[in-house]
């Protein structure tokens, strides 16, 4: 019997770019190891078209994405966290709710392609970029011995990947 698939929630503070592509990348490429999960500290309320148009390129289903508050995540009814990952900065220096649990946390700051401004063209580029970034990241974590690293250990492999 094989253990259940582990729950990894990324942060931004808008939840509706960096964290919307990690979710959806986490899940398409872990097979089911990992349930990925995304939030916001101040959500926008949308997912950002372009974020979804990447996904689907990478082949990852987008139906059901949202841009939600991290608070949906602290309650008691909702799903247990075992890693949670910010990926802006803005919400790596914020005040995070306690997750229940204590989650192994570290920070993959990557630059937000939704500020970015000028041509469809650049626009795309600067998404997919982000994409790219995260999937090397994702792949990294993928790679580790989830089941045999103990939490410390699993921090620091986490942070390490944060700076690849």
């Amino acid at each position: 019997m094989s253990p259940r698939p582990y729950n990894l929630l990324f942060l931004c503070t808008g939840n509706s770019a960096r964290s919307i592509l990690a979710e959806g990348l986490v899940t398409h490429l872990s097979n089911g190891r990992i349930q990925g999960y995304s939030a916001g500290s101040q959500p926008t309320g949308r997912v950002n078209p372009l974020a979804l148009e990447t996904l689907r390129n990478f082949g990852c289903a987008t139906e059901g994405f949202s841009s939600k508050t991290w608070d949906a995540f602290a309650g008691a009814d909702a799903p247990a966290m075992d890693f949670i990952i910010t990926v802006c900065d803005n919400a790596a220096g914020e005040a995070c709710p306690l997750w229940p649990g204590k989650p192994v946390s570290a920070h993959w700051g990557v630059p937000d392609p939704a500020s970015v401004e000028g041509s469809e063209e650049r626009r795309r580029k600067a998404f997919m970029d982000a994409a790219l970034t995260l999937k090397r990241r994702i792949e990294l974590f993928l790679s580790l011995p989830l089941h045999h690293l103990d939490a410390m250990s699993l921090q620091h492999e986490l942070r390490d990947i944060g700076h690849r």
